[in-house]
C-alpha cells in the first residue's frame, strides 16, 4: 500500500499524523512525504535554514517514511502563488506517487498555507486525475484548534497509535527548532495530551484523529 502525506511546513506531518505514519510504515507500507513550504531569509535565520534538512530527515528516518518531495514554495506566501500552479506541483507528486491513501491539512485551520494545501490536494485528486482510495484530513497543533469556528475540526476515524506514540515523540524531538515549552500546543507535554484524548474517544490509550474527506470502497 501506499501513503501520501501533504504537509505545509515541515513538522506539520508529525503533529497531525506522525503515529500513524510510524504505524503505516511498520506494517509494510510505502510513505511518502510532500513538503509544499520552506523558509527563507530575512525572517528564518542563516543557521536555521542550514539545520532544517537535517532536521527533516532525521524525523522521515524515525517514522519510515521513504521518500520526501519538496515544492518549496515560500511559507507563509502560498496566497501569492497562482492556485493553478499549486495545483499543478501536488497533482505532479500525486501522479508520481500513485498513493491509495492520502493525508491531508484541515480546511479550516489558521495558518492559509494549510487551507490551500487543502484545497490543491482535492484538486490534484479529483476522480478524473487519479482514484485514491481514501483521503483524510488530520489536525495540526496552533493551527487547527486555533482556526475558523465555522470550519471546526470534528474527527470520524481514529487510528490506534498506543504502540507507535513514541515514535511520534522522537520525530518532533528531530524538530528542535519548532519545539515549545509547555503550555504551548506544540511541547511534548501537549502533543501526548491530545494522544491521550484522542484515545479516550475511542477506547484506547493513544489515538490520532482525522475527518474522512472521501473513501472509495470496492
Amino acid at each position: 500500500m501506499k501513503i501520501l502525506i501533504i504537509a505545509p511546513h515541515p513538522d506539520d506531518e508529525v503533529l497531525g499524523c506522525g503515529g500513524t505514519i510510524a504505524k503505516h510504515a511498520k506494517n509494510g507500507s510505502e510513505v511518502y512525504l510532500c513538503v509544499v513550504t520552506k523558509g527563507y531569509t530575512p525572517d528564518w535565520s542563516e543557521e536555521f535554514l542550514k539545520n532544517r534538512p537535517k532536521e527533516i530527515e532525521k524525523a522521515n528516518k524515525i517514522l519510515g517514511i521513504k521518500k520526501t518531495y519538496f515544492l518549496d514554495y515560500p511559507t507563509v506566501k502560498l496566497d501569492t502563488i497562482p492556485q493553478k500552479e499549486l495545483n499543478e506541483a501536488i497533482s505532479k507528486v500525486v501522479n508520481e506517487v500513485k498513493p491509495d491513501i492520502l493525508y491531508i491539512p484541515h480546511k479550516g485551520d489558521l495558518n492559509k498555507d494549510h487551507r490551500l494545501v487543502f484545497e490543491s490536494s482535492l484538486v490534484a485528486t479529483r476522480p478524473a486525475n487519479h482514484k485514491v482510495k481514501k483521503i483524510l484530513s488530520y489536525e495540526t497543533l496552533s493551527e487547527t484548534e486555533w482556526g475558523q469556528p465555522i470550519e471546526v475540526f470534528i474527527p470520524n476515524v481514529y487510528v490506534d497509535i498506543s504502540e507507535t506514540l513514541g515514535k511520534k515523540i522522537e520525530a518532533m524531538k528531530a524538530y528542535g527548532s519548532e519545539l515549545k515549552q509547555y503550555p504551548h500546543p506544540r511541547s511534548l507535554e501537549i502533543i501526548e495530551a491530545l494522544a491521550k484524548k484522542r484515545g479516550s474517544e475511542v477506547g484506547v490509550k493513544f489515538a490520532e484523529a482525522f475527518i474522512l474527506i472521501k473513501e472509495i470502497v470496492g
